[in-house]
């Protein structure tokens, strides 16, 4: 079916590719089994195990971006590189329309990942609270609030969200503060469409990447 450019050896445990690296070659299993997976916050998800004949690394491939799980062999197995000027060459007689679609799926997909394992692999629970803020996007400051907040992230009700994985300096006025909290962030995910985000509001959620201690300890005070 496909036309295998050249052959690959892994062993068991043997890392076939990592999350983040360029994606570049299409696999298919020969032999033995694959295991992919993701680690969020040091913990480790399996999304799928695969057996001789299955196809992957294709998120990335198709969607022309980085990897977005890690696959590792399980056991001694063999995969085979999937020539790429003989799908490029099936791909470009489709139709344009067929073709943005095909280009568009793997880049929804990555998002509906990413998003299921932040809800899965948070820790710390969320509380309901209205909090004011500001932070910078492309052009400006941008006053906002907040619709729940942990010690770990929080979500921004925003008609115009951020892209997943900018990052942002948040500053974070609480009550009874002169100064505000202000915390390194990156969005772990955002929505523009009403219905699809928490409480049926567009915005974004924030995780937060660097806080001073200080700032750690007045946010956990706060929140307990």
């Amino acid at each position: 079916m496909f036309t295998i450019a050249s052959e690959e050896k892994y062993k068991d445990g043997q890392i076939i590719f990592r999350e983040g690296s360029a994606g570049d070659w299409l696999y298919i299993i020969l032999s033995g089994s694959v295991e992919i997976f993701k680690t969020v916050r040091g913990e480790k998800f399996t999304l799928d195990t695969l057996g001789p004949g299955e196809v992957f690394g294709e998120i990335a491939f198709l969607g022309g971006g980085k990897r977005t799980a890690t696959t590792q062999a399980l056991g001694e197995t063999t995969v085979g590189l999937i020539d790429r000027d003989s799908i490029d060459l099936e791909f470009n007689r489709l139709s344009s329309d067929l073709r943005f679609l095909i280009v568009t799926e793997p880049k929804r997909f990555k998002k509906m990942i990413d998003r299921a394992l932040e809800f899965t692999s948070r820790t710390e629970p969320r509380f309901k609270k209205t909090i004011s803020l500001t932070y910078r996007d492309r052009q400006s400051f941008i006053k906002a609030y907040t619709d729940n907040i942990s010690k770990g992230g929080l979500y921004i009700k925003t008609n115009n969200p951020l892209k997943q994985d900018e990052e942002l300096l948040l500053k974070l006025q609480l009550p009874g503060l002169s100064e505000p909290l202000k915390i390194n962030c990156a969005v772990a995910w955002s929505r523009k469409k009403d219905g699809d985000t928490d409480n049926g509001h567009s915005g974004m959620g924030i995780k937060f990447l660097e806080i001073t201690e200080k700032d750690k300890q007045v946010l956990r005070q706060y929140i307990r």
